[in-house]
């Protein structure tokens, strides 16, 4: 197991423990217990912790500085935080990772996220960016909507 492995599974061990609405962390602190310098504790909350995988993350860097964390659940309105998550401006990836994510956690089915899918996908929104990331948000964000009702 590397280490972003180690350091993801910490952290998600910490979350189910919480019971607080929040994780608090300090970066250095984590990145001293695992002997990491504190841009891989950066690292895997970036890319594992992040909204396509169900949280929310906080910030602050400096000396006083935190990461806060908090797991999406389902009572929190997923669909309605994945809705203004996705913004003004979505690519397909990251509309693609939206959409497990809410399978995962039983709020459409592989059906539905298929429909939304072909609807939003590249090969379907032939205009020129940035407009089709434009265009791409707005559909995905009104079948969402659609969805969840």
């Amino acid at each position: 197991m590397g280490i972003s492995d180690r350091i993801e599974a910490f952290i998600t061990e910490l979350l189910k423990d919480d019971t607080d609405e929040w994780l608090e962390l300090k970066r250095n602190e984590l990145a001293s217990v695992f002997g990491c310098v504190p841009s891989q504790i950066n690292y895997v909350i970036s890319t594992r912790f992040n909204p396509e995988h169900g949280y929310i993350v906080e910030s602050r860097r400096g000396g006083g500085g935190y990461l806060r964390i908090k797991q999406i659940k389902q009572e929190d309105g997923l669909i309605m935080q994945t809705i203004t998550l996705t913004g003004n401006s979505i690519d397909e990836k990251t509309a693609k990772a939206y959409l497990s994510n809410l399978i995962k956690q039983n709020l459409i089915d592989e059906k539905c996220a298929s429909v939304i899918m072909s609807g939003i996908s590249d090969s379907v929104l032939t205009i020129p960016q940035p407009e089709k990331n434009t265009l791409r948000a707005n559909i995905f964000k009104s079948m969402l909507a659609a969805a969840s009702n």
